[in-house]
């Protein structure tokens, strides 16, 4: 089986080592991946210049989406392994726009991921910066 990620279609920008384009089955409206164009099953077996690439990117992502869709935050994560969920064998990086009242309680954020761990204490409010 062919990789989909390997041949790029539907491109919205890229640079030499990325691209960025939406995710075929987004969780929120503007859910786009970074894509390294080098077929690399992880994100950690990324070279420094192609993880340098994907952060230039990361930054023209939000200012792109930030235009487009006005979301109120971002939830960034990668996938890394089967046990992690990834489905597809090729790195890419989830860039999730998130909207106020887009979830009853976002309270945890990428820490739903294990359900039983999204919730913590109360107290530890205390600490966000905004």
């Amino acid at each position: 089986m062919s990789c989909p990620f390997c041949e790029p279609h539907e491109e919205l920008f890229g640079n030499e080592f990325a691209y960025v384009k939406i995710d075929e089955f987004p969780v929120s409206p503007g859910h786009v991946l970074i894509i390294p164009r080098r077929h690399v099953s992880s994100w950690f077996y990324l070279t420094e210049e192609e993880h340098a690439a994907a952060a230039t990117l990361l930054v023209q992502t939000k200012t792109y989406l930030d235009s487009r869709y006005s979301p109120e935050g971002y939830n960034i994560g990668v996938n890394c392994g089967e046990a992690a969920g990834q489905t597809i064998p090729h790195a890419h990086l989830h860039v999730i726009p998130r909207y106020k009242g887009d979830v009853p309680n976002p309270r945890g954020g990428i820490r739903a991921v294990i359900r039983a761990k999204q919730d913590y204490p109360a107290h530890t409010n205390s600490f966000y910066i905004g």
